[in-house]
């Protein structure tokens, strides 16, 4: 497997939506008010991600893109706590730990930034990757931390970094 892990372009945007809309249909989550699915930001992620301690990756493979991870510094976040955002793949690349490349690649990227943790949002729809959160050892909160705009999302995690 020959995949690399890049910073997201403008070309990419188009496709990455694609990714993102389709997954909320290959795990059939039905709701998507206040979720990414219906953020405008969603179809214009790299002007979304030019903003200071953010980053968006992709993961490419011959080409392909197969999906993306990023970091945001999500407003009202407690200091030295960046978001864990759009973290999403095809249903090809699924399964084949390139879900953990690119999350460990944001997880570098929130430390070189000194960040000291990293907080999510999801919904329990999206098994796969909580999963995957569990294993990296993000850990439940009961409450939402800043202010992502996705209402919709009723599981939060939080992961200390050393």
């Amino acid at each position: 497997m020959s995949v690399t892990i890049r910073k997201n372009k403008k070309e990419d945007n188009v496709i990455l939506a694609k990714i993102i809309r389709s997954s909320f249909h290959d795990f059939d989550v039905k709701n998507t008010c206040g979720t990414v699915y219906t953020d405008p930001t969603t179809d214009d992620l790299f002007s979304l991600f030019q903003v200071e301690n953010s980053a968006l990756y992709v993961a490419e493979e011959n080409g392909v893109i197969l999906g993306c991870c990023g970091i945001f510094p999500t407003e009202n976040l407690p200091e030295k706590i960046v978001e864990l955002v759009k973290f999403y793949l095809t249903r090809e690349a699924r399964g084949k730990g390139i879900g953990k490349l690119l999350m460990e690649k944001c997880l570098e990227k929130a430390k070189e930034i000194g960040c000291n943790q990293v907080y999510l949002e999801s919904l329990p729809a999206f098994s796969k990757a909580v999963s995957i959160y569990e294993k990296q050892g993000f850990q439940y909160l009961e409450k939402a931390l800043g202010d992502s705009g996705h209402s919709g999302c009723n599981l939060w995690m939080i992961k200390k970094l050393h």
